[in-house]
C-alpha cells in the first residue's frame, strides 16, 4: 500500500500541474467560502473612513483624487468604482473583488514556492498563508494593502526564481507588477526599492572585487536596477498630478503630519521598531513555525533532502524583511500589521524550507501551525492589538450594527452623541449600517476629557451610542486596571474608554441597550431632556489620518 506521504506528494504535484486559471478559480472559491459569513458585513473602520468614500468619489464623479485630498494612489478607487458601474453598488461585490485579489496573491505564493522548492512545499506555504489570521482577516476587507500585496507577490514570483540575466519579458512584467503595486499603495515602493538597493550593492561589489569582476554580471545587475527603479516613475507622476490638482504633494497637512512628520522622533521610531519586530516574528502565533524552524536547525541536513532555497534567495528574503521592518517603523501613523502582508508568506516560506530539509516532520509542523493560526482567529492574547488582526473586527461591526439598529428602530428621530466611525456609519447609508441618515454629533472618543466636554453640551443630544474605540482584551484590561502605576497601566488610564455605566453617570443618562462580544462592546444611552436637534454630517477630521 502506498504510504500517505507519497499520496500527499502525488496530490500536490497534480495540483501544481493544473493551469493557473483553474488554480485561481479554486483559490477564489476557497477564499469566498471560508469568508462566507463575512461577505455582507457593513464596512469597517478604515474601509468606511477612507477607502470606500474615496472609491465612491470616483464612482460618482470620475475624479481620481478624493475630495478630502489624501494622496493615496488611485488604482483601488478605479477598480472599485468600475466594478460598481458594472454590477451596481453592493457590499457583496466589493468583498468578492477583494477576495479575488486575495486568491490571486495566494496563487502567486503557490507558484513562487513551487518554482523555488516543489509542489508539496507550495501547498504548505499557501495553506499557512491563507490561514494566518492577519492575512485571513484582510482577505475581504477593502483596504489597498491586499491589492498591493497581490501585485507585489506576483512580482516576487517572477523575480526570485530568475536571479540570472533577465529577459526583456521578465523585466517588463516585473516592472509593471511593481508599478501596479505602487499605484495601489504608495508604500509598496519599499519592495522594489529594497531589491534595487541590493542589486546596486552587488554591482558595486562586483566592480571592486577582482574575483567577482565580470562584465556579464555587471550588465545583469544594471538591468535589474533599471527594472526595479522603473516603478518609481508612475508613483512620482501620481504625486506630481496630485500636487498640480490640490496643491498638496503627499496629502493635506493633517494627513502628512499624522503619517510622517509627527513620527520622525527617536522615541517613536524605537518604539515602532519593537512593535514591528513583534508583528513580524511573534504576532498571531507566527512564533510557532519560527520555533519549529529554529529547533530544526540543530539537526543535520537530511541525506535525502529535497530542493532548498539558495543562499542568494535567502539573502533577498532577508533584505526584504529588514527593509519592511525598518521602513514601516518610520512610515505610517498607526502601527497596523496589514502593511506587512507581502512579507508573512516569505517568512513562512523560509520556515517550511527548513522543516523539510532538516526533518521528516514537515507535514506535522504544517498541521500544527495551521491549527495554531486558526485558533488565533478567535482566541486573543492578553495584549492590545488592532481588531482587524483577526475576527475581532467582526465583533466590532456586529455590536455597532446592533446599537445602530436599536436606535433606528426605537428612536428614529433622535440626535445621537457618538464618535467616529459610528458617527459616519449612522450618517452615510452607503456604509451599510442604516437605510436613511440619522442625526448625530461627534466627539473624539469616550475618555474622561471627551465625556466631560459632552456633558457641557448636553442640550445638543438626547441619545448616545458609545462603543469601544481603544480595544484591549478583557483579561488585559483587568490586568492594566489592577496595575495603574505601571507604564502600560498609566498609558491605559489616560486613553481608556469609560464603561457605559461610567458614561451614563457622568452624562446623567440611562442605559437602554448594551452588548459585549469578547471585549468589543457597545451601548445605547437615553437622556430625558430637551435638546437642540440638528442634522449634520460627521466631522471629516478622521478621514485623512486613519488610513495610510
Amino acid at each position: 500500500m502506498e504510504p500517505p506521504t507519497h499520496r500527499l506528494r502525488a496530490a500536490a504535484n497534480s495540483l501544481a500541474a493544473a493551469p493557473s486559471a483553474l488554480l485561481f478559480a479554486l483559490f477564489f472559491a476557497a477564499v469566498a467560502l471560508t469568508h462566507l459569513t463575512l461577505l455582507r458585513l457593513p464596512y469597517f473602520w478604515d474601509e468606511g473612513g477612507y477607502y470606500i468614500p474615496a472609491a465612491l468619489d470616483f464612482y460618482h464623479t470620475g475624479q481620481i483624487i478624493p475630495h478630502f485630498t489624501n494622496a493615496h494612489p488611485p488604482l483601488p478607487n478605479i477598480l472599485l468604482g468600475t466594478l460598481w458601474h458594472l454590477v451596481g453598488y453592493h457590499i457583496l461585490a466589493t468583498r468578492l473583488l477583494i477576495s479575488a485579489f486575495a486568491a490571486a496573491a495566494l496563487l502567486a505564493i503557490f507558484r513562487l514556492t513551487q518554482r523555488l522548492l516543489d509542489a508539496p512545499a507550495a501547498v504548505a506555504v499557501t495553506l499557512l498563508t491563507a490561514t494566518y489570521p492577519i492575512w485571513f482577516a484582510q482577505s475581504t476587507l477593502a483596504h489597498a494593502d491586499i491589492v498591493a500585496a497581490a501585485f507585489t507577490l506576483w512580482a516576487f514570483a517572477l523575480y526570485l526564481p530568475a536571479r540570472g540575466a533577465p529577459t526583456l519579458r521578465q523585466q517588463l512584467s516585473i516592472a509593471a507588477l511593481f508599478s501596479l503595486a505602487a499605484l495601489s499603495k504608495e508604500t509598496a515602493i519599499v519592495q522594489p526599492a529594497a531589491l534595487a538597493a541590493l542589486e546596486l550593492f552587488l554591482l558595486l561589489r562586483n566592480l571592486r572585487s577582482p574575483d567577482l569582476h565580470s562584465p556579464d554580471l555587471r550588465r545583469q545587475h544594471i538591468a535589474w536596477i533599471a527594472t526595479l527603479a522603473f516603478p518609481l516613475l508612475p508613483l512620482v507622476a501620481w504625486f506630481a498630478y496630485h500636487h498640480h490638482v490640490t496643491g498638496f504633494t503627499f496629502g493635506n497637512p493633517e494627513y502628512l503630519r499624522y503619517n510622517a512628520t509627527a513620527n520622525l522622533t527617536a522615541a517613536h521610531i524605537l518604539q515602532a521598531l519593537r512593535f514591528r519586530f513583534l508583528h513580524l516574528f511573534w504576532q498571531r502565533n507566527i512564533w510557532l513555525p519560527l520555533l519549529f524552524a529554529a529547533a530544526s536547525l540543530f539537526l543535520p541536513r537530511r541525506a535525502d533532502a529535497p530542493n532548498t532555497l539558495t543562499s542568494a534567495t535567502l539573502r533577498v528574503i532577508a533584505v526584504l524583511i529588514a527593509a519592511n521592518w525598518l521602513a514601516f517603523s518610520i512610515l505610517g501613523g498607526a502601527l497596523l500589521t496589514r502593511y506587512l502582508l507581502p512579507i508573512y508568506p516569505l517568512i513562512l516560506l523560509v520556515c517550511v524550507n527548513i522543516w523539510r530539509t532538516r526533518t521528516h516532520w514537515a507535514p506535522a509542523f504544517t498541521a500544527l501551525t495551521a491549527a495554531a493560526f486558526l485558533s488565533a482567529l478567535w482566541l486573543n492574547p492578553p495584549t492590545s492589538f488592532a481588531p482587524e488582526d483577526n475576527l475581532t473586527y467582526r465583533d466590532m461591526i456586529v455590536v455597532d450594527q446592533e446599537a445602530i439598529d436599536f436606535v433606528a428602530q426605537h428612536y428614529p428621530n433622535a440626535t445621537i452623541l457618538t464618535a467616529w466611525p459610528v458617527a459616519a456609519d449612522v450618517f452615510r447609508p452607503e456604509l451599510g449600517y442604516v437605510q436613511r441618515p440619522l442625526k448625530a454629533i461627534s466627539i473624539e472618543d469616550f475618555t474622561v476629557p471627551q465625556i466631560q466636554k459632552a456633558a457641557k453640551e448636553s442640550n445638543r443630544y438626547d441619545t448616545a451610542i458609545v462603543f469601544t474605540t481603544h480595544f484591549v482584551t478583557p483579561s488585559f484590561r483587568r490586568y492594566l486596571m489592577a496595575h495603574p502605576n505601571s507604564s502600560r497601566g498609566r498609558e491605559f488610564a489616560a486613553t481608556r474608554d469609560l464603561t457605559p455605566t461610567e458614561i451614563a453617570a457622568l452624562l446623567g443618562g440611562q442605559i437602554v441597550w448594551q452588548d459585549d462580544l469578547h471585549g468589543e462592546w457597545a451601548a445605547v444611552l437615553r437622556f430625558n431632556r430637551s435638546y437642540d436637534a440638528s442634522l449634520e454630517p460627521p466631522s471629516n477630521q478622521h478621514l485623512p489620518i486613519h488610513s495610510y
